[in-house]
């Protein structure tokens, strides 16, 4: 039977990236992969881990203004993401944890 708990982050960020090969636009053409991997490392520099969680996100129905990251239980959506956004999503992060 399932348990139900609290979630033990402040913070989940779902990074998309879903690709879909050229076959239509998807979250992975832009960068997504780049981006994800720049969170988790900004996540690990600031001694966030176990408080936010980056994952990988498949399909958010989002794809055409993708790339997009986002972030629970806050229910932000950062649309159009490239790895110059990185700092605006961390910022937003910030406030979230500092609110804990």
């Amino acid at each position: 039977m399932a348990v139900q708990k609290v979630s033990p982050y402040v913070a989940h960020v779902f990074v998309c990236t879903n690709d879909r090969r050229g076959a239509r636009k998807s979250c992975a053409d832009d960068n997504s992969e780049l981006v994800k991997a720049a969170l988790k490392r900004v996540v690990d520099e600031k001694g966030w881990k176990g408080n936010v969680r980056v994952s990988t996100s498949g399909c958010m129905g989002l794809c055409a203004t993708g790339p997009n990251v986002m972030i629970y239980p806050q229910k932000v959506l950062f649309s159009g993401v490239s790895p110059d956004d990185v700092d605006g999503i961390v910022s937003a992060i910030e406030r979230f944890v500092a609110d804990g």
